[in-house]
């Protein structure tokens, strides 16, 4: 039973969500997160303000799904399936976390110095949640999806803009974490 507090080997999850995606490409079903956010808008009435949110929300009740899907597995998997909740990184990396203020490096699956109830009183740390909130929300919509919208969808319908928004996620990310977060820390 040790095998389901490890994570899973890409062998077997890979063909799993190849299988998901073969069934949503069957049914003519595009996967995505942020398109739920857009859902859940219109659905609270945002169609009233903006001509984004009009459309028919009840064409995407199916996706909404896959929020309380990933809510009630993300809870399951960290609270049933998880012996350990730290995330296992090289000692290099925890050094240099530690360096730049993160104590919990190793010892946690995310930083409590912005994760925990503190950071809510924190400014610092509101500040760069709400910025960072504001930046990805941005780019999903600038980019016409989310990360696994164009990573896992796009790319299995093989989508050229997916393929480019894709590579920008990553050139995005790589230039965050080796020059813009040493920056802010």
């Amino acid at each position: 039973m040790n095998w389901i507090f490890e994570p899973w080997p890409w062998y077997v999850s890979g063909p799993m969500i190849a299988l998901i995606m073969f069934l949503l490409i069957m049914v003519g079903k595009n996967f995505g997160m942020s398109s739920n956010l857009r859902t859940l808008c219109t659905i609270c009435g945002a169609d009233n303000a903006s001509d984004f949110f009009k459309f028919d929300w009840k064409s995407q009740k199916w996706n909404l799904t896959v929020v309380v899907g990933a809510i009630i597995g993300g809870y399951i998997a960290a609270n049933y399936l998880s012996a350990d909740s730290a995330v296992a990184i090289s000692e290099t990396t925890i050094s240099k976390l530690k360096t730049l203020g993160f104590e919990s490096a190793g010892n946690a699956y995310m930083p409590t110095e912005l994760f925990a109830n503190t950071a809510f009183i924190d400014l610092k740390s509101l500040g760069i949640l709400g910025i960072g909130g504001l930046l990805v929300g941005f780019g999903a919509r600038y980019a016409g999806g989310c990360t696994s919208g164009h990573a896992i969808s796009g790319l299995s319908n093989l989508q050229l803009p997916s393929l480019i928004a894709v590579i920008g996620f990553f050139a995005g990310g790589l230039a965050m974490v080796h020059f813009i977060f040493p920056l802010i820390f």
